[in-house]
């Protein structure tokens, strides 16, 4: 199966900066295919290698099996991707019925029935120019413009930006309907809850190196928190096992974060005659926290 994004030790710098380091994604097709990383990480960088819009500094990469260096192949990428920026830049002085119109005109395989029917749902008033939408009117429009056009990839940052909790829910929705249609979605946001509900996938950027790669299953199947309470104040470093991600002592008490070899903690707390052990699983959002902890 071709790999719908994939690079090879992908690099960006900005002077004595560097952005992205050694980045080596691989991202399968028809899937939604979520990407983390706090403010500054590289995302925003890496979504614009990945479209051509700046050059790779060493490494590269393939988007739909073109090369992203290459600036005839990087054509053929912006054919075929759909992407929606932070900053949902539109044409102010249009309105919403002639931007969807000017922009019909450059996709054959626009889909008017579906974007009448986004129009309708995300509750655009056509007449109006862009100019005047609230933030999150912008965000639906673009959203619409990009999900008309059919593409076969589709690279969201921060899509769900501005939009109240009903709109989110018909963003979501979208979303996973357009990847059911084989539509691979690649997105970047800080809504972790949405991320967690919608993703197949979940890459983390820190720093601009990858710190996760891994299917949101797996995720919820290998981390666990597990709280342990000892006879006496325990040593932390007795703990310190295979996966083990984190370590609190607080008393006789102990929390262990680990992602995978639960049940080496679990023998090791039974070994050191433990009163009280309790195994929990961890959201996503807790999970990326440990993952980018410093």
């Amino acid at each position: 199966m071709r790999l719908a994004i994939e690079t090879h030790d992908l690099c960006k710098r900005f002077g004595e900066s560097q952005a992205v380091k050694d980045l080596s994604l691989a991202v399968l097709p028809n899937r939604i295919t979520a990407f983390l990383g706090m403010n500054g990480a590289g995302k925003s960088t890496t979504i614009r290698m990945l479209l051509g819009m700046i050059r790779p500094s060493n490494g590269g990469g393939q988007v739909l099996g073109h090369n992203i260096a290459d600036p005839a192949q990087s054509i053929e990428i912006r054919r075929n991707t759909a992407y929606v920026s932070e900053d949902k830049r539109l044409y102010n002085y249009m309105t919403v019925e002639q931007v969807i119109r000017f922009t019909s005109g450059f996709f054959p395989q626009w889909r008017a029935d579906l974007a009448a029917t986004l129009l309708r749902r995300y509750e655009l008033p056509p007449a109006r120019r862009v100019s005047r939408l609230s933030k999150g009117m912008r965000t639906k429009l673009a959203l619409l413009l990009a999900i008309a056009r059919r593409p076969k990839l589709l690279i969201l940052d921060e899509p769900s930006e501005g939009l109240d909790p009903h709109s989110v829910e018909d963003l979501l929705e979208t979303l996973v309907s357009e990847s059911a249609e084989g539509t691979t979605v690649f997105f970047s946001s800080h809504q972790i809850e949405e991320v967690e509900r919608i993703s197949d996938q979940v890459c983390v950027l820190h720093r601009g190196s990858l710190v996760m790669d891994t299917s949101v299953d797996e995720l919820r199947e290998s981390w666990r928190q597990v709280d342990i309470v000892l006879p006496v104040s325990p040593h932390p470093g007795d703990f310190e096992l295979t996966g083990v991600k984190r370590i609190r002592a607080r008393g006789q008490q102990l929390s262990v974060v680990v992602n995978g070899n639960v049940e080496g903690v679990v023998d090791r707390a039974r070994e050191s005659h433990a009163k009280a052990i309790e195994v929990t699983p961890l959201c996503l959002r807790e999970i990326f926290l440990q993952t980018t902890k410093e």
